[in-house]
């Protein structure tokens, strides 16, 4: 796996598709156990907050950028190599701004192998970060937690399991770690499912134990919805992580399987 993460980089301001590092997604779901034919949908919402380009003057334009890619696509990009892909706009120059979005849409869609959303906004149009989770808070559980190594065995259904529900519930506790550099991936999570009532302490303990687990966003996202289905009998779920911000990129995958959990909010801590 050639990317750049983990090691020493310098820093591109000249525009450079090259700097891309495009990843199987297919290759990083064996490990999960997940074939060619998905058990859930959905995609990856990507927000960048440093993004700056050149007009045909030598004027620095500035704008929100926002990717969506469907959780379908045959790649995904190391998210350090598209940070430094985007930094490489700094100093190139284009006639308008239809022209770097064209840019940003062909290098793009051919990193992740499928033609993707991109979408430019003015920094003055970008979302307030003070949208609030839906649903029930887990955080407030008073409990006794010492599993912090990714647990399924956590995860357990409530006494009234003969019952259906729908619940929403949500924890900010998240954390787990980069697989290349161990450094922490702070998120919220968000879990929207119907089917037997889960355990609300159990889930959490569930949650909280991928502390020291490492894996890239995306997976760790649809290994909780593959436990989440094995274990507790959903017969409709969807979980979206909500992950903070690194080099001005915020990642919120959402893998659902009927319901959904409305990805494209920002949260204050993003």
């Amino acid at each position: 796996m050639d990317i750049p993460l983990g090691k020493p980089t310098t820093y591109s301001d000249q525009l450079d598709a090259g700097l891309l590092a495009p990843m199987s997604r297919a290759e990083a779901r064996r490990a999960l156990g997940v074939g060619t034919t998905l058990p859930f949908r959905g995609g990856d919402v990507w927000n960048g907050y440093e993004f700056s380009w050149l007009n045909a003057r030598g004027r620095p334009e500035v704008a929100g950028l926002r990717l969506i890619i469907d959780a379908g696509s045959p790649g995904f990009i190391e998210s350090k190599s598209l940070k430094l892909y985007l930094n490489s706009y700094a100093q190139s120059r284009f006639p308008n701004q239809d022209a770097v979005r064209a840019r940003l849409q062909q290098d793009l869609s051919a990193g992740f192998g499928e033609t993707i959303a991109v979408m430019l906004m003015a920094t003055t149009a970008l979302p307030a970060a003070n949208d609030a989770l839906p649903g029930v808070s887990l955080d407030g559980l008073d409990i006794d937690i010492d599993v912090y190594s990714r647990d399924p065995d956590c995860l357990a259904v409530s006494r009234d399991a003969g019952v259906s529900v729908e619940e929403t519930l949500h924890t900010h506790l998240f954390r787990s770690l980069c697989p290349v550099t161990g450094q922490p991936d702070w998120a919220s999570v968000l879990v929207r499912y119907q089917g037997p009532p889960i355990d609300h302490a159990r889930l959490l303990r569930y949650l909280v134990s991928y502390r020291t687990h490492p894996a890239f966003h995306e997976s760790t996202i649809e290994q909780i919805f593959i436990d989440l289905k094995a274990r507790c009998g959903c017969t409709a779920l969807a979980v979206t992580g909500y992950f903070q911000r690194r080099g001005g990129l915020d990642i919120n995958p959402t893998r659902t399987d009927g319901l959904w959990t409305g990805a494209a909010r920002r949260l204050p801590r993003q």
